[in-house]
């Protein structure tokens, strides 16, 4: 099954969607907590619509009153006037993204859009159907795309196409371990099939030179969250992990590249290195 919608129109049916979703909730929902710290429902609400119709201007003022990490907050607070209906007649009027949340094509604001729709559902207790189109994209890049990446190693690095062999290291999560329960399951099941195809085809190609191996990062400090709506989220979740703080980007990089350093990893192949600060 394929899909041609494109990010634009899925940005789109997830807005439809929590817009829908929103307007079932009770008074005393709205101001229940949410998976976001120190957040109601009604504030993450107000979150998801508060960048629409933000010039670049606008954003700049934001960005400095915010000192940038707390950009978010300055504008829940200025929805806070708005009550909970007329908060969804907006989320209604604005189900296309503009301005940032249009930006790579509407990935901003569908990943924002679903993030929030989590934050919200679970927080509450209700469930939620994956759409199709949904899983469809998450697999297509996470699983299709390291398969298409890694025939095409395959074929200029083995010995049996006339390689001297070489190294790859597939990128996993920590997701693929624990599962993410009522976040991303769908993410987490498309990093499990990355991990099997690691194992899979390390076994298959160890006879031709090549050593396949992946990272499984847990919460790394990079700026995926802003781009999700939580630019705070790897501080906020960080200090829940034994090592108590979030991870760095030079240390994923770093564990890629000993995968990559034949005098230093030419007995490894088919691992798969936790990188969670011992989630």
């Amino acid at each position: 099954m394929t899909t041609d919608k494109t990010l634009m129109e899925l940005a789109y049916a997830e807005r439809a969607d929590l817009a829908a979703f929103l307007a079932t909730l009770a008074p005393d929902e709205w101001q229940a907590p949410s998976l976001c710290r120190k957040w109601t429902v009604k504030d993450v609400v107000a979150h998801v619509v508060s960048y629409e119709e933000l010039s670049p201007w606008g954003l700049a003022k934001r960005f400095a009153k915010g000192r940038i990490v707390h950009a978010n907050e300055v504008g829940v607070r200025e929805f806070a006037s708005l009550s909970p209906g007329e908060l969804v007649d907006f989320l209604r009027a604005h189900l296309s993204p503009k301005g940032l949340t249009a930006a790579f094509g509407g990935m901003i604001g569908l990943v924002d859009g679903t993030v929030h729709h989590q934050d919200i559902r679970r927080a509450l207790g209700h469930p939620r159907a994956v759409p199709a189109e949904r899983l469809e994209r998450i697999l297509a890049v996470n699983v299709v795309g390291a398969f298409l990446c890694a025939g095409a190693a395959v074929r200029r690095m083995s010995t049996r196409y006339g390689g001297t062999g070489g190294a790859i290291v597939n990128v996993s999560s920590a997701a693929a371990r624990l599962g993410s329960p009522g976040e991303y399951v769908d993410y987490a099941a498309s990093k499990g099939a990355v991990d099997t195809m690691t194992i899979g085809l390390a076994k298959e190609v160890a006879a031709e030179g090549i050593r396949v191996n992946a990272v499984r990062p847990g919460i790394i400090d990079t700026e995926i969250h802003a781009s999700g709506g939580e630019p705070d989220r790897a501080a906020q979740l960080g200090p829940n992990a034994p090592l108590g703080r979030a991870g760095t980007p030079a240390e994923v990089a770093s564990a890629i590249l000993w995968f990559c350093q034949p005098e230093s990893s030419s007995y490894a192949t088919a691992a798969l290195l936790d990188l969670s600060g011992g989630r």
